[in-house]
């Protein structure tokens, strides 16, 4: 029986554990001395990597590892709430490092986490990596294999030609042959799928098995359920257009279809319903 391909999160740090803390650190003279469970108690994630480093100055710690697809606005108190549970299960101090994947906006993404209820403070203190921030020449002089099949999202890494570089490098170890699918799925991110599957292994079986074409999946997923949300309550104002102001109502129809914010079509209905004449409901919207 064919055993199945680890194109896990944890399998692409393990490549290198010690260049990979060293980088993430920033620390030189780094020893990763064993890839923990991340488990903690109900939460089991795909997307973290806990790893026991040691050093002359600092002594044993924890290096905690979050690779997220895309930055949400919820990862601060996240990254608060692992760094907690690790320490409580290892009983070492955490080093915890958020690595964002895709660029999602231009806004600047917190690295402290922090709240205040009756003069109580929680703070949690973390590293942000943006892959896409990251000079993709680092991957190949340091090496950093774990970074190989990111190179097409990193800076500089778009061009066919480095994307052809980090495939030869994958195709030379017989350890990083699987890694080659991954690095495909990143490249459609900057280049013509049709180009990538002609100069690379496209398997779907070890693509699936990957964290981050989960992610997209559950992604696609959302989107879908969320237009759904959106298209009932379209169907809801029109039928409440109609019958509060009748035809009049429903030239307003193309002015709130251009609303893409489900909230803000619940405001419409909640508007519809209090508004007394469709003039008075064309001043609100």
């Amino acid at each position: 029986m064919t055993k199945p391909a680890d194109v896990s999160t944890k399998r692409l740090i393990s490549l290198a554990p010690d260049n990979w803390v060293r980088w993430v650190t920033q620390i030189p003279d780094l020893t990763a001395s064993e890839i923990l469970n991340s488990e903690f108690q109900w939460i089991s994630r795909e997307s973290d990597v806990l790893i026991r480093v040691e050093n002359p100055q600092f002594g044993q710690f924890l290096v905690l590892n979050e690779l997220q697809l895309r930055y949400i606005s919820k990862m601060p108190r996240r990254m608060r709430c692992y760094s907690g549970l690790a320490e409580e299960k290892y009983d070492l101090p955490t080093y915890p490092i958020l690595i964002n994947i895709l660029k999602t906006s231009n806004a600047e993404i917190p690295t402290t986490y922090e709240s205040n209820i009756a003069g109580l403070r929680a703070i949690q203190d973390y590293c942000v990596i943006n892959l896409w921030e990251v000079d993709v020449n680092i991957v190949f002089d340091q090496p950093l294999p774990s970074l190989l099949p990111f190179v097409p999202i990193l800076k500089g890494g778009e061009d066919e030609s480095v994307i052809r570089e980090a495939l030869q490098v994958l195709r030379q170890d017989e350890q990083l042959n699987q890694l080659e699918t991954v690095l495909a799925f990143f490249a459609t991110f900057v280049l013509e799928s049709s180009l990538v599957q002609e100069i690379m292994r496209w398997d779907m079986a070890v693509l699936r098995e990957s964290p981050w074409y989960q992610e997209i999946l559950r992604e696609g997923e959302a989107r879908g359920e969320q237009r759904g949300k959106r298209e009932q309550m379209l169907s809801n104002i029109e039928m409440s257009l109609e019958v509060k102001f009748g035809s009049d109502g429903l030239q307003l129809m193309p002015q709130i279809e251009q609303k893409s914010d489900l909230e803000e079509l619940k405001t419409v209905l909640r508007n519809i319903i209090a508004a007394n004449t469709v003039e008075e409901l064309q001043q609100i919207l």
